[in-house]
């Protein structure tokens, strides 16, 4: 091997041959580079900080995308999974069918125990008792306090209506004529109290007039178990025992006040319906629920008649209420937990179950600031709920007139007006109000029960107007 050949061709061999340029190409060459580079020696070389970007369609679609970002999780909601207070609720009428529980605006809660009317201030914690029927026409089948928070209705097992004062502890009038047998369920809308009765009648009543009949609603063959008029009181849902839920249109009503044509007849429960709740923040959207039979809740479209969606909860629905600050409604169910479900709308999905009540939960009630819930049961017990969260603190207002609800027409008129003559004349009988009874037993759970006093003697017979919200002097 020739060595001296291989050193050659490695070092010598490879070196470039550098080819002399003429002169004209090598004045071109210097000139180009200092017209491109300005006799510099690197392209990219900053003196100072460089110039802002120019506001352009990338920066558009960048700040947009930003805002999409999700943003931090909003705090899960502690609810207590026990009652916050326990009542006893003896003489509760175990009886699917019957609505004997509300929460008036006044903040008193009403419960119905057997032929006694209890009022419980949720403010100071004290009960009273309202009324206490004869066996004659009791027990108490349904109660329902007006939008004052003032008056309440008080349906009987004869087929009477009674209309109270709960702050006079006085009765206004009663309701008589409409109904064959119990009435069972109430609803009002402004002065129109809705009747439901064990003969399948819905009966609109106007407690502003003698002749109270103002429209009769014929759809059902059995008895009407639930009530409920929708937010803007243009459409009424029922629900009854023959499996039927109809919606009812004021607008559609028969001129004579006979009865009217419903806007929907909904037949896809397979048992009772008694448990309805419309939607807070959707006009349109009400849920129902059927009891053993069934098992379901039930979303409609009440514009179009439309089922949304139903969902099988495994156990009887007995009341339905939706949250008013959060998209969740409650439901109240049978055997075998009578457990109160929390559900998440609209995926119907469970936040949480409450459990305490050993029998079935048939009543439940939302208190006016809408975080607490009342449910009574079959177990003669009534519990509180603080399922919705905490109240919000109470915003500064205008004062309003104390004059509101049903009554307020009448509540002004003096011995020397015009209309005390039409008024005589509409007057019904003699009205008596009663001596107080003392009440039976209610109080807190596990606590020694103790009687609870009546008011005042009220004194012998009184004779008052058709409504005691307007003072008719003779």
């Amino acid at each position: 091997m020739d060595f001296d050949m291989a050193h050659y061709l490695l070092t010598e061999g490879r070196k470039e041959k550098v080819t002399p340029c003429s002169p004209s190409k090598e004045a071109y060459r210097k000139c180009l580079a200092e017209t491109l580079l300005s006799n510099r020696t690197r392209i990219l070389a900053f003196k100072s900080k460089p110039h802002a970007p120019n506001q352009g369609i990338f920066s558009e679609v960048f700040s947009d995308g930003a805002s999409r970002l999700p943003k931090s999780a909003k705090p899960r909601r502690y609810i207590p999974q026990s009652a916050e207070r326990t009542l006893d609720a003896p003489e509760l009428v175990d009886d699917y069918y019957l609505n004997l529980l509300d929460w008036g605006s006044n903040n008193v809660l009403s419960i119905a125990l057997g032929s006694t009317v209890y009022l419980w201030d949720a403010s100071n914690g004290s009960t009273s008792e309202l009324i206490s029927v004869d066996d004659e026409v009791g027990p108490v089948t349904s109660i329902s306090w007006a939008p004052d928070g003032r008056h309440i209705a008080i349906g009987l097992n004869n087929s009477d209506v009674q209309l109270w004062d709960s702050t006079a502890a006085c009765l206004l009038r009663t309701l008589r004529g409409g109904h064959r047998s119990r009435v069972g369920s109430l609803a009002w809308n402004d002065h129109i109290l809705t009747t439901g009765g064990m003969d399948g009648l819905i009966i609109n009543n106007d407690v502003r007039v003698r002749s109270h009949i103002v429209e009769t609603y014929r759809g059902h063959q059995q008895e009407v178990c639930g009530l409920k008029w929708s937010g803007s009181g243009q459409l009424l849902a029922s629900g009854g025992n023959d499996n039927l839920l109809h919606i009812w249109d004021r607008s559609m009503t028969s001129p004579s006040g006979g009865a009217n044509q419903w806007l929907h007849r909904l037949e896809d429960h397979t048992a009772a319906v008694k448990a309805l709740a419309w939607c807070p923040f959707q006009s349109n959207l009400l849920a129902s629920g059927g009891g053993g039979g069934d098992r379901c809740i039930k979303f409609w479209n009440t514009q179009t008649g439309a089922r949304l969606n139903s969902i099988d909860t495994g156990s009887p629905v007995c009341s339905l209420l939706w949250n008013k600050k959060e998209r969740e409604l409650l439901s109240s169910h049978g055997p075998t937990q009578n457990q109160l479900t929390l559900w998440k709308y609209p995926s119907m999905v469970k936040v949480t179950e409450l459990t305490g009540h050993t029998s079935r939960v048939l009543f439940m009630s939302q208190s006016p600031d809408g975080c607490t819930v009342a449910s009574a049961a079959g177990d003669e017990t009534l519990r509180f709920w603080n399922i919705f969260g905490t109240p919000e603190p109470p915003k500064a207002t205008s004062k309003v007139s104390a004059n509101v609800g049903p009554f307020t027409s009448v509540s002004r008129i003096s011995g020397n007006s015009s209309l005390v003559k039409f008024w005589r004349g509409l007057r019904s009988s003699p009205i008596q109000c009663p001596r107080r009874r003392r009440g039976k037993r209610w109080g807190r759970r596990g606590e020694k029960l103790r009687r609870l006093e009546g008011p005042p003697d009220w004194g012998p017979t009184v004779e008052v107007g058709a409504m005691r919200g307007g003072v008719l002097e003779d």
